[in-house]
């Protein structure tokens, strides 16, 4: 029972905060506390988690009060370069770093 989201925009460093903090919990708790963070990084966790879950109780015919969340891997995923124009006819580069997460949940 797992959920694959890739080339999220948001860095893996911001998304890895995240997943420190649900890492092991139940994942009713972890919907709650997911859904109420101030942040982006906890909106598109809250969506990953949501999409496993609904795989385990679609495909798998579990309940939500017996799910917990096993795993949870961020990596980097490929970056996007732009430029930023500067003096003198240069540019700067502006790298749009996105990340790839992948959520497993367990029966208790």
């Amino acid at each position: 029972m797992k959920a694959i989201a890739n080339n999220i925009r948001i860095s893996d460093k911001k998304l890895n905060v995240i997943a420190k903090i649900v890492r092991g919990m139940e994942a009713k708790k972890a919907l709650d506390i997911l859904r109420f963070m101030p942040n982006k990084g906890g909106f598109l966790m809250h969506k990953v988690l949501a999409s496993a879950v609904a795989n385990a109780i679609h495909n798998d015919m579990q309940e939500l009060a017996g799910l917990t969340i096993g795993s949870v891997s961020v990596t980097k995923g490929i970056v996007y370069k732009r430029g930023n124009p500067i003096s003198r006819g240069r540019s700067h580069p502006i790298l749009k770093r996105t990340s790839n997460v992948t959520l497993e949940l367990r029966v208790k």
